[in-house]
């Protein structure tokens, strides 16, 4: 056999079918939430627009440690640290929020964690002596209310129920011989 003919040989071998049977590919349908309900789609509103201020409220301390930094008592570096982190988290409740609007059920449990967690930090901080300035507290006091009534919506019935698991449907054993 010359080199020709192996080249043809190779050309014309059938090409073995590699595709798997379609109940091997096909994905599972995603588990779809609850439609919104008037309460829930209100609630979701609520909650985006709590949200927006507290992001709003932690761009602003920001804004105010910058004008602020020539004065060491009023600015340290806990200050900056602390605001960084709590604009960074309130960026992520609010897109969470967003998402969880939408119908998001993974984005829905970040929010309730989230919220919850931010509301024990704020009332840590608030609660140590010395640590913050006094400004400080005083809008960490503030964000903590607002994320406290967003804590209170996103675990109401309503907004619950939209995101429940529906019930498991079993089917009776069968009854053996």
């Amino acid at each position: 056999m010359n080199a020709h003919d192996a080249k043809t040989a190779t050309a014309t071998r059938p090409v073995p079918d590699l595709t798997l049977p379609p109940a091997v590919i096909s994905l599972p349908a995603p588990i779809s939430t609850g439609s919104p309900t008037p309460h829930s789609a209100r609630a979701f509103r609520r909650i985006t627009l709590l949200l927006r201020v507290h992001l709003a409220a932690c761009v602003l301390t920001l804004g105010a440690a910058a004008a602020l930094s020539g004065d060491s008592s009023a600015v340290n570096s806990a200050v900056w640290i602390r605001g960084t982190i709590v604009a960074a988290g309130a960026l992520v409740m609010y897109l969470c929020a967003v998402r969880a609007a939408r119908g998001s059920r993974g984005a829905y449990r970040r929010l309730r964690v989230l919220s919850a967690v931010t509301v024990a930090a704020v009332v840590g901080v608030v609660s140590l002596p010395g640590t913050f300035p006094l400004w400080m507290k005083a809008e960490q006091s503030a964000c903590g209310l607002v994320l406290v009534a967003v804590v209170a919506l996103a675990n109401s019935r309503a907004v619950r129920d939209r995101f429940s698991c529906p019930a498991a449907v079993t089917e009776p054993a069968p009854v053996r011989s």
